[in-house]
């Protein structure tokens, strides 16, 4: 298969005042085509590979050719990364409330960190932690267990033996031109664009206990 930019939801300038329109049009178009340009280059000489869904070549990466694991971690990862990361944001008002829904995954939130304001807490801290490049992450292992995590670069918890439910991503690229240097503005104001809508649906499918682990 070739590996392509997923379609966005959304405009570009969608999730306006949050996220500006010349980021998400950089961002999306010339950055995560980056990764996935080079990810199908990497792949052109191994077909078996080629054909595999990325998710499964990034939930083991011991399993890809010695020659293109460093390819697939890196431009795999952000193919993998990006493209679950459009899909948790949106410029639906509607999509983006969740106190009146009775979703499963925000009962599973308050009874794992206490309440929203606890989570959020918890999963900011992680993305100001984060030295240098990397993610901040919501994730469900096997046993369906909520947990934060955050990871370098564009590793993703798949290769971890972890599903992330969603993802901020903390490249300088992907807020640097509205907020410089001020990480935590940036993060602060990407709570207003989730979309718990597209979260629930996310958790109700990974919580499935017929689904592969």
């Amino acid at each position: 298969m070739v590996h392509t930019l997923p379609t966005l939801d959304y405009s570009f300038d969608a999730l306006e005042p949050w996220i500006d329109t010349a980021t998400m049009e950089i961002h999306y178009s010339k950055h995560h085509q980056a990764y996935i340009d080079n990810l199908n280059k990497a792949l052109v000489d191994f077909p078996a590979e080629a054909e595999k869904p990325i998710e499964k070549l990034l939930s083991n990466l011991e399993a890809v050719p010695e020659k293109i694991r460093t390819a697939v971690r890196n431009h795999g990862g952000g193919h993998y990364n990006h493209s679950l990361f459009w899909k948790v944001m949106t410029g639906d008002t509607k999509l983006r409330i969740y106190e009146d829904k009775n979703l499963r995954i925000i009962e599973e939130i308050n009874k794992i960190f206490g309440d929203m304001e606890k989570f959020q807490a918890q999963f900011s801290a992680a993305a100001m932690g984060r030295f240098g490049s990397g993610w901040a992450w919501l994730v469900v292992d096997g046993s369906g267990q909520l947990s934060v995590a955050s990871t370098a670069n564009q590793d993703t918890p798949l290769s971890e033996g972890k599903k992330p439910l969603f993802g901020l991503d903390v490249w300088e690229h992907a807020y640097y031109l509205k907020y410089q240097n001020r990480r935590k503005d940036y993060v602060d104001a990407w709570w207003n664009v989730v979309n718990w809508t597209e979260v629930e649906r996310q958790y109700l499918t990974l919580s499935q206990p017929h689904l592969p682990q």
